[in-house]
């Protein structure tokens, strides 16, 4: 019988770490029949782990099988899967093309190998390498639209200069200073708006001269019909 299981715990309130630990077979009973979404309380998982409290996000098998939220049993089963949905990224395959696929239910089980965990209220010590220190999160949004969703911003202000916000500052192989920030996406500018009107005129030229060339043929069959 394994001895130890991995729980995957990752910090839900503003950092971006991850932390793996190990425990054992009697601190495991306290997820055993909970389900993915279900908060549970750290003080079965030892003294370090006091006052947390943690939220089931997921997991696997032994033999690397995810669990899948919906799916009602402890145990493995196969459902009939398309591409897109969770458990089955389905590459290659056609639209609407389904697949059997092995998964296992929501329910946590000692067959588990790999439980996924978030931190949803600190508790009174800190975890290593987890909640002693802060990793901020610095990539910021790209679209046009995020941005200004992010610092208030109406139509006609300028997006460029809030994206430097989040720049990232770094010395590169020469030895120089230098910084990057992210290429803002779907920024309408008049040159974009030139291009859109150029499009649309293209498309209006085609439509007209497809018209044109089946009048011109339409008059070559009927006056071939006539004689």
């Amino acid at each position: 019988m394994e001895l130890h299981n991995v729980e995957h715990v990752s910090d839900f309130l503003g950092s971006s770490l991850t932390n793996a630990f190990l425990f054992d077979l009697m601190c495991r009973r306290a997820f055993y029949d909970k389900r993915i979404s279900q908060e549970v309380s750290g003080d079965a998982l030892g003294d370090e782990f006091k006052g947390y409290v943690f939220k089931i996000m997921g997991g696997c098998d032994k033999q690397g099988f995810p669990m899948k939220q919906g799916v009602l049993t402890p145990g493995r089963v196969r459902l009939l899967l398309y591409r897109g949905t969770p458990c089955f990224r389905g590459h290659g395959r056609r639209n609407g093309e389904r697949r059997r696929k092995s998964v296992r239910g929501c329910i946590v089980s000692q067959d588990l190998s790999v439980l996924n965990l978030v931190i949803v209220k600190k508790g009174e010590k800190d975890l290593p390498g987890l909640t002693d220190m802060e990793k901020p999160r610095m990539r910021g949004p790209k679209r046009a639209s995020k941005i200004r969703k992010l610092f208030n911003l109406g139509k006609d202000d300028d997006v460029t200069k809030y994206v430097n916000t989040y720049s990232r500052s770094f010395t590169n192989k020469k030895g120089k200073q230098t910084s990057k920030a992210p290429k803002i996406q779907r920024l309408v500018t008049p040159l974009t708006l030139q291009r859109k009107r150029g499009r649309i005129a293209e498309k209006k030229k085609r439509i007209a001269k497809a018209k044109s060339e089946a009048a011109d043929y339409q008059k070559l069959v009927a006056s071939r019909l006539c004689r």
